[in-house]
């Protein structure tokens, strides 16, 4: 059992299953996950998953409590969507999530974000409640209105600049996309790294292990998504695609670190589980919801083979 328990405590996948399994099954079942999972939910107050599924056309809006938390609207596996996430937990900001389908979305998504693009927000402590949408602007938006931790420089232009530099970052998901979806020509990867070479400089220039300096910034937690899922590409790719250690010393060193950022811990997931999903995304029937039936089957499968 204790195999487990440390098996659990890594995969943020089996703890959203246990704490939705447990209502309808055996507290005492479940105990041993339970009583960590305890700790982990104070350490992870600000996140409430609805349900773990991705709502489609017809579903209701979930009902929530009126408890003045944001709001979140994501997807899973959505790079822009994780920039928010990656925030909010940066900064502790106590919030509920509700994950959509963006194949078949749900009509009151629309009241939110027009295009019917994620991450959206709600706002319900602001006068009149309000919504906004597109990754950057909540960012900005949550940085100005939770002083705490902030992840910008204070002064007008050192802020100016951290977002030429996340707008810089457009070139490299520019090549990354095409190699995700499989579109890409001979002397994409190439160009990868090629536009890697601003970033290792600017990192080497700045002379900390962050962008943001000591700790992560605004630029780490809006180009962390796109590097997480970089370590797809050995799933997609086999051993085609390795940062260089000799040429990118300070991305490699910031990778491992930023592996190890609370925020990051809080919605990471496995190269291998984004190169599943984006299988499924390229075939034109993307597979949102397989995080919660991976976790579902990983428990069922341990308590078979332990005897609890």
């Amino acid at each position: 059992m204790s195999k487990v328990v440390r098996e659990f405590s890594h995969s943020p996948e089996l703890k959203i299953v246990v704490w939705h399994a447990a209502k309808a099954t055996s507290v005492g079942f479940f105990a041993p996950l339970l009583r960590h999972l305890k700790t982990w939910s104070v350490h992870q107050k600000c996140r409430e998953m609805s349900n773990g599924k991705h709502l489609a056309t017809g579903a209701a809006l979930p009902s929530l409590s009126d408890d003045g938390k944001l709001r979140l609207y994501s997807m899973r596996f959505c790079p822009y969507a994780h920039r928010i996430h990656l925030v909010l937990d940066a900064k502790d900001i106590p919030y509920h999530s509700i994950y959509v389908n963006l194949k078949a979305k749900p009509e009151w998504l629309y009241n939110r974000s027009p295009g019917g693009t994620v991450p959206a927000i709600d706002l319900p402590n602001e006068s009149g409640g309000a919504h906004l949408y597109e990754s950057l602007v909540i960012a900005d938006y949550l940085d100005e209105k939770f002083p705490q931790r902030p992840l910008y420089p204070r002064t007008p232009l050192g802020k100016a600049k951290e977002r030429l530099l996340i707008k810089k970052f457009d070139t490299v998901i520019e090549v990354m996309y095409k190699v995700f979806m499989g579109t890409h020509v001979p002397g994409t990867i190439t160009e990868i790294s090629n536009r890697l070479d601003f970033f290792e400089k600017e990192l080497q220039a700045r002379g900390s292990d962050f962008f943001g300096g000591n700790v992560p910034g605004m630029v780490d937690y809006m180009i962390w998504p796109w590097c997480e899922r970089a370590d797809m590409l050995t799933y997609l790719l086999g051993d085609k695609y390795v940062l260089d250690e000799e040429r990118f010393p300070k991305l490699v060193k910031w990778r491992s670190l930023m592996k190890e950022d609370k925020a990051v811990k809080a919605s990471y997931i496995s190269g291998e589980n984004y190169a599943k999903f984006m299988e499924t995304h390229r075939q034109g029937v993307p597979d949102y919801d397989m995080l919660v039936r991976l976790g579902r089957k990983r428990i069922f499968h341990h308590t078979v083979e332990r005897n609890w």
